[in-house]
């Protein structure tokens, strides 16, 4: 986040904040087995799938607030972080879309964001800049998506908490998707800035 360029930062692997990313990291293929189960001929897990996500979503907050409360900012935490969220939205989207709750052209516009970017790392990085920090705006769009996934999941059912799930769903995922595509293009221009300034 761009806040954490202003504290002092640690080298240290076991803090809080550093251990709630990991455990997050464990729980994308736990997720995501209980997510495929039905379409495995397996029982429905859904339930557990979307404790699962809310747990994600809960230790994604804490991660990073703790971190800046207590000053456990560490250079590990800036990679765990955004790697567990990419990772739970590519799960996600995996799982959701091979269920079909998700329609492929919104799964193809997220990984074509997704790919974007890492182009733009593999630009840095051979210009010999590290990957940017995260910024406030894909964080919101993040949340958006994690708001979404949960609520999509619930929404493949009947009655009306599915109906109301799914009116809310699409709306948290038109808008995570929106400032998906918006922080990822200023990604783009901050990558151009940084490449034309070393020329």
């Amino acid at each position: 986040m761009e806040v954490q360029e202003t504290r002092v930062q640690t080298d240290r692997v076991l803090t809080i904040p550093n251990i709630l990313s990991m455990a997050r990291l464990v729980g994308v293929p736990l997720f995501l087995w209980l997510i495929l189960r039905p379409v495995f001929g397996g029982p429905n897990s859904d339930g557990w799938a979307l404790l699962v996500l809310m747990l994600s979503g809960i230790s994604d907050y804490l991660d990073g607030k703790l971190a800046r409360r207590w000053n456990q900012i560490s250079s590990l935490g800036r990679l765990l972080d955004p790697a567990a969220d990419r990772l739970y939205i590519l799960s996600t989207l995996l799982g959701l879309t091979w269920r079909e709750i998700l329609p492929l052209w919104l799964t193809a516009a997220l990984l074509a964001r997704e790919l974007m970017l890492l182009v733009m790392v593999a630009i840095l990085r051979r210009h010999g800049y590290p990957p940017p920090q995260v910024n406030f705006l894909g964080k919101a769009a993040t949340f958006n998506l994690m708001y979404a996934f949960p609520l999509l999941l619930l929404s493949d059912g009947s009655g009306w908490l599915a109906v109301l799930a799914a009116v809310f769903g699409w709306a948290f995922a038109g808008w995570g998707t929106t400032l998906y595509w918006w922080a990822g293009i200023l990604y783009v221009v901050q990558v151009r800035r940084l490449v034309r300034r070393k020329q």
